[in-house]
């Protein structure tokens, strides 16, 4: 099986072109190949696939195997496949989701594309805003936000010093959350400035979430802590987002990254 390793600020999936490959088994092979030791190593399984409603469709799969709805990192670098590999000549896409369908703008140097904006649509409010939870004895304050897929976004003093994998499993199986949930650790910075860590349900820590970012800026907007724009950093960079109110979507702009191909035995 013929594959491409590409990230977005370091959120990192394996991307197959199910418009030549045949993935029987997609649940099972997103667990190999994403083990860093004895696979490929990747957050997930990205399949990119023919579509009769757009020009292509992301079905992804997170590292334990299970089915994600959306990635705003995947879906940007979904655009750059579908562009830098001919199977698109345009730099404005639809792509079809778990979530629904989403357009991205693309931005090419060189004839290649380098970074996306994508309009990740209408954030949801699931929860009150700071809604209390008991967490492994202690009291947070969360706000619940659903991007396509669900996410608990807790404000916080200082996230750097965090032991997200003692926490974050806690989170994500809270009996508050039936169909499990990502949670995005989020200090302010200033009014245009956010620093974001991310604890991913099925994947665990990534240095990156494009839809927890989009969630996190939300929250942080109803909460009146910022501007409708903000630069979010996180592990492994910096994303844009901007909340369109009139129109009611979010609009995440940041890099797409082809890092290598290959080929896997999928056996």
């Amino acid at each position: 099986m013929k594959f491409t390793k590409m990230q977005g600020i370091g959120n990192d999936y394996v991307y197959v072109n199910c418009f030549r490959e045949i993935v029987r088994n997609p649940s099972e092979l997103a667990k190999k190949v994403s083990d860093r030791h004895f696979g490929i190593g990747s957050d997930g399984l990205i399949l990119i696939c023919p579509s009769e409603e757009a020009d292509c469709e992301m079905v992804m799969y997170n590292a334990d195997g299970s089915r994600g709805a959306m990635c705003g990192n995947g879906i940007r670098c979904v655009g750059k496949y579908v562009y830098d590999h001919g199977i698109v000549d345009r730099t404005r896409i639809t792509v079809l989701t778990g979530s629904g369908l989403r357009t991205l703008d693309m931005q090419t140097e060189n004839g290649k594309v380098v970074s996306a904006t994508v309009d990740m649509g209408k954030p949801v409010l699931t929860s009150k805003i700071d809604e209390e939870i008991l967490v492994d004895g202690k009291t947070w304050n969360f706000t619940g936000i659903s991007m396509g897929n669900p996410h608990a976004v807790v404000f916080l003093d200082h996230v750097s010093s965090l032991n997200l994998p003692e926490i974050g499993p806690d989170f994500e199986n809270h009996p508050r959350f039936p169909d499990r949930t990502n949670t995005e650790f989020v200090r302010v910075i200033d009014r245009s400035h956010l620093e974001m860590r991310v604890w991913e349900r099925g994947s665990g820590e990534t240095l990156a979430c494009g839809t927890g970012a989009c969630a996190s800026a939300a929250a942080a907007i109803l909460k009146g802590l910022t501007k409708n724009t903000v630069d979010i950093a996180l592990l492994g960079g910096h994303l844009g987002i901007t909340w369109d109110q009139d129109k009611d979507t979010i609009y995440m702009t940041g890099p797409a990254v082809e890092v290598f191909s290959g080929e896997f035995e999928n056996s």
